[in-house]
């Protein structure tokens, strides 16, 4: 007697728009009406050439740091310049190579982001990578201002450890790929909190049509800021109707922003381009703060095409309030240092 062997199902494939690489749900997983229509993957990715890498350190209970690197072209295309933007809503805290972009409106390199106590060990690493990369050119006819960020992860993470090293940044510039990737507690976002919950690195992305021509927005955020009370989630304040102990009863915390494009926007236009992710911030429900610390977002948008005037900006109001959510939701146990967080919504 021979027996037919019976079909295998065959597992749904994960569509990453709706759901992280592990199956997690993202918002519109949850069917939460989000606005907007995403990329294929829903992230920062989805600009053609961005690419995103991440070092996550987690050991014992006392570390939860790391770092994201994103970079806007090829590494071997690093040395040739992206058009960029920044703005700062409310700054206290810190983003290297600002001044330059400012001044120019460009940069090249990748960007950085980790906890803040380790923004110049980045700032260093990426610039030895890149005099690595190019040692022909690097210290001759070029020379490069590393953009780096920071946010502040000391309530989770042993921030005075310096436990990330030059070749924890390294690893993330190097292991820069397309695509989804993971998103909560990783990379430089592994040790932060928002809205008084276990947050960390978000993503989202809107194509947005202008003039006949579809353009891609993308958006990175390591969020770290916001109260409780102040949460927003598609217009409706749900944070007061969040149980559990508060954290904290005034803002202490920050949030970097960093918007990508391929629309080919100058300089200015991209400052402009910027300054709508404070409108993407609001609308999670988060407000400017000056005391203890300060709610920021500056963000250098990279472009590599030519310039053309545009009025559409609404891709970048729209993403980061999708990141703020997205972000908020558990990844990871946190820390069970004296200064522990929750996980919003709660595991069931």
């Amino acid at each position: 007697m021979t027996s037919t062997p019976t079909d295998t199902p065959q597992p749904t494939p994960i569509d990453p728009r709706t759901h992280g690489p592990s199956g997690r749900p993202r918002a519109r997983g949850l069917r939460l009406p989000v606005p907007g229509t995403p990329g294929p993957w829903n992230a920062i990715t989805d600009v053609p050439g961005v690419t995103v890498g991440m070092t996550t350190l987690i050991e014992g209970e006392a570390v939860r740091t790391g770092v994201t690197a994103i970079l806007p072209r090829a590494p071997s295309d690093m040395l040739h310049p992206v058009w960029a933007g920044t703005f700062s809503m409310n700054g206290n805290g810190e983003m290297t190579g600002v001044h330059w972009i400012r001044e120019v409106g460009w940069f090249t390199g990748p960007i950085t982001i980790t906890n803040t106590l380790s923004i110049g060990l980045a700032h260093h690493a990426t610039a030895r990578w890149m005099a690595d990369r190019f040692p022909a050119a690097v210290g001759e006819d070029a020379w490069v201002l590393p953009v780096a960020a920071e946010t502040y992860d000391g309530h989770l993470n042993d921030i005075a450890g310096f436990h990330v090293t030059e070749d924890h940044v390294r690893a993330a510039i190097d292991g820069a790929a397309t695509g989804p990737f993971a998103e909560g507690a990783v990379g430089g976002g592994t040790g932060m909190i928002a809205y008084e919950f276990k947050a960390g690195t978000g993503t989202a992305s809107r194509r947005v049509e202008i003039a006949g021509t579809t353009f891609t927005v993308g958006v990175l955020v390591q969020a770290n800021h916001g109260l409780r009370p102040w949460l927003t989630v598609c217009g409706v304040p749900v944070g007061d109707d969040l149980p559990g102990a508060r954290l904290w009863s005034v803002e202490r915390g920050s949030i970097i922003v960093i918007v990508a494009t391929d629309a080919p926007l100058l300089p200015t236009q991209l400052d402009r381009l910027a300054r709508r992710a404070s409108i993407g911030i609001g609308r999670g429900g988060t407000r400017p703060a000056t005391a203890p610390a300060t709610s920021s977002s500056p963000s250098p948008p990279p472009t590599t095409r030519a310039p053309c005037p545009s009025r559409r900006s609404c891709g970048s109001r729209r993403c980061p309030t999708t990141c703020s959510i997205r972000c908020s939701w558990p990844s990871s146990r946190a820390s069970t240092r004296p200064c522990s967080t929750r996980c919003w919504p709660p595991r069931r």
